[in-house]
């Protein structure tokens, strides 16, 4: 592998005082261990997200490790979580990141004992894993708004109709399975950058991008943080005490176009601290989820809520997405159009690291 750009930093010891550290602010270091499995140890990675299968011809993604400034992060330990996991449930509810993501933590944890799917839905959009050993279930529940919501939308992104977006009732698809639940990771994001009419009380209130209609344009953001609100009063007020980790939103790196307009990344380092700003959306929707969590902190009704904040550790990894590596070997057939993914994460991939988030976070409640 070529040397590092970056400079591995002096670690503290691992029993100096974590709570002083912020594990979300640091830099990317060479790895030359790489990930702990392989997309041929792994039978759950999506074939998008199976780059490597899929022709990628550089590896070089595969060998940095996410390093926080003042302390040591270890490495996800996925035995010890297995055995803090036993006779519980845990769930991603969200959008194709949580499903991105809960297939990387799969991966991770059937070096030890392979999962088994006893659940998946029609479109094979949310599963069910269980660790019969560890009398352990592991879900997704996809619902990319939290809230109902009428999506007119194929399985490769083409809408025919605008989304029917309702702000004052989350979607029951997640909450009627939320009191089974022991851990819940919890997540927002892109899907409401999407056209969308937006009611409340069955009525119809605005929309956001639709401003041929005659509605009042309320902007994603004031949707985006009604739902964020009413998902953690939801949280706070229900009778069952689950632990919940929100996650914070996931910059793309497409470059010079967008996923419909031939955005790219093609990339094949990670970036310094300083070396890339946030798009403008990230940047607003960061500010409604940490103004919204905060609040709840601040009211001392979060004592069961923890912020997993892997906005900016991802925005520094533009090289570990698909690109147009999310087809099998895309330019086999000549410089035919392809599509690029410069959102999701490659498997094994940056994504792997945020275990190694979670497993802090865990231990530290």
């Amino acid at each position: 592998m070529s040397s590092s750009p970056l400079q591995i930093r002096a670690h503290s010891p691992q029993n100096d005082t974590r709570a002083e550290c912020d594990i979300f602010v640091g830099e990317w270091v060479a790895d030359l261990a790489g990930p702990s499995y392989t997309n041929e140890s792994c039978h759950v990675i999506e074939a998008h997200q199976n780059c490597v299968r899929n022709g990628r011809p550089d590896t070089g993604y595969l060998y940095w490790r996410w390093s926080p400034k003042d302390c040591d992060l270890p490495r996800f330990n996925p035995r010890k979580f297995l055995n803090l996991m036993r006779n519980k449930s845990w769930a991603f509810v969200g959008d194709s990141i949580q499903r991105n993501h809960v297939q990387s933590l799969v991966c991770t944890l059937s070096q030890v004992e392979e999962a088994v799917e006893i659940y998946h839905d029609e479109e094979y959009r949310s599963k069910k894993w269980s660790f019969p050993s560890h009398n352990f279930t592991l879900s997704v529940i996809w619902d990319p708004f939290l809230t109902k919501a009428v999506i007119f939308e194929d399985i490769n992104g083409v809408s025919s109709s605008d989304v029917q977006l309702h702000l004052d009732k989350l979607d029951e698809e997640w909450t009627s399975q939320y009191k089974n639940l022991d851990y819940v990771v919890i997540a927002g994001g892109k899907w409401f950058l999407k056209t969308a009419i937006y009611y409340e009380n069955d009525t119809v209130i605005g929309c956001h991008n639709c401003l041929v209609k005659n509605l009042t344009d309320l902007g994603f953001e004031y949707a985006y943080r009604k739902v964020i609100d009413r998902v953690f009063d939801f949280i706070t007020g229900s009778d069952h005490k689950a632990f919940v980790f929100f996650r914070t939103t996931t910059p793309d790196h497409f470059e010079n176009g967008e996923w419909f307009s031939g955005g790219q990344c093609n990339r094949t380092v990670p970036f310094k601290g300083g070396e890339v700003d946030m798009k403008d959306v990230d940047v607003a929707m960061r500010k409604i989820e940490l103004e919204e969590f905060g609040k709840v902190v601040g009211s001392g009704k979060g004592q069961s809520l923890k912020l997993l904040d892997t906005t900016r550790l991802s925005l520094l990894r533009p090289d570990g997405h698909p690109g147009p590596y999310r087809q099998f070997h895309p330019f086999a057939d000549g410089n035919k159009k392809v599509q690029t993914d410069c959102l999701h994460w490659c498997l094994p991939g940056p994504i792997d690291s945020w275990n190694d988030l979670l497993m802090q976070l865990l231990v530290q409640m």
